[in-house]
């Protein structure tokens, strides 16, 4: 019987002596905060003026691609928590599509989500990382700034670090839309541009920010992480539109798993989709709850709608 790895340990984070998540100052990202501030302003201003039912399709059709393909099973699922193995090229394929989401480059993105990982596993951990502060304030500090902790670990980022076309897409990573404003120009002129990237991007950044303050807030929970200073709740009313990773306090109680959405009625379509790449033979060693060691690390709560712990879930299973 071939035993894996647990996939829940934080994979790129190197914890040095006296590393601490919780003495830090915040300050502007002028980078970022003006990306998003120039998407905001022209979604708010320019958009409306440009409005058309063509257009609108064109933006929810490429942000719930973007967002399914790239953010949730090229970005979160693959590139930071490895839950399932995939051929190199469809790996870099599903991660530029992330990329095009416009959050930020890949490499940003592993070190920004391992730090709060690990973060609010601590006892304890910096307002900006626990989405502590009124949504207002978190909001600000999310889209516009960083925090630079006085005493930070230190990242190794691997084999992705070292892949060129992940450093090449960390360094280009807002041109990355210049490709994809061409093509909607010449299909649909400045109404189809403007929505598909400058609306898109917009809703996508907020929307990740807002679904990320509320499952640190309030909600639904099944499990709560032993000795973690920060708990996650599901929102379920944004199960659909995150294709799945709103179920975040099933993804705190198992980092590693490919599926989050893990009870009857709990959409996830992240993982749905990697069954279809399954069945294609695109992807393979799809890891699961009962597949990651997680004996003494979680307790169960009563549970909000009656389900079932999942089989097996903290016990160490083989799969070969």
């Amino acid at each position: 019987m071939t035993l894996y790895p647990d996939r829940c340990h934080v994979n790129t984070l190197v914890e040095l002596p006296g590393s601490s998540p919780v003495a830090g100052v915040v300050r502007w990202d002028s980078v970022h905060s003006l990306w998003t501030g120039t998407m905001m302003a022209a979604s708010l201003v320019v958009a409306p003026l440009l409005f058309s039912w063509g257009a609108l399709a064109v933006c929810l059709l490429l942000t719930g691609a973007t967002l399914l393909l790239g953010h949730s099973v090229g970005f979160h699922r693959r590139l930071i928590h490895r839950s399932f193995e995939c051929p190199l090229w469809l790996e870099r394929l599903l991660v530029w599509i992330g990329t095009l989401v416009g959050m930020s480059g890949p490499l940003r993105m592993i070190r920004t989500h391992d730090l709060r990982d690990w973060a609010q596993r601590r006892s304890d951990c910096h307002d900006y990382l626990a989405h502590r502060r009124p949504p207002l304030h978190d909001a600000w500090w999310q889209l516009h700034c960083r925090l630079e902790l006085a005493h930070p670990p230190a990242f190794d980022l691997g084999r992705a670090g070292r892949d060129p076309f992940y450093r090449f897409l960390e360094a280009t990573w807002m041109a990355q839309q210049l490709p994809i404003a061409a093509l909607l120009f010449a299909a649909g002129g400045w109404s189809w541009l403007v929505w598909g990237i400058c609306v898109r991007v917009t809703l996508s950044v907020t929307g990740h920010w807002f679904v990320g303050h509320m499952a640190h807030r309030t909600g639904p929970q099944s499990w709560l992480v032993t000795e973690a200073g920060v708990q996650a709740h599901d929102v379920p009313w944004a199960a659909i539109a995150t294709m799945g990773e709103a179920w975040h306090n099933n993804h705190h109680a198992f980092p590693g798993s490919a599926r989050i959405g893990l009870y009857p009625g709990q959409s996830d379509w992240g993982y749905a989709f990697l069954l279809l790449l399954e069945k294609a033979e695109l992807v393979w060693d799809i890891a699961l709850p009962q597949h990651l060691a997680r004996e003494g690390a979680l307790t169960r709560v009563a549970p909000e709608h009656g389900h079932p712990s999942p089989p097996a879930a903290v016990a160490v299973v083989g799969r070969g």
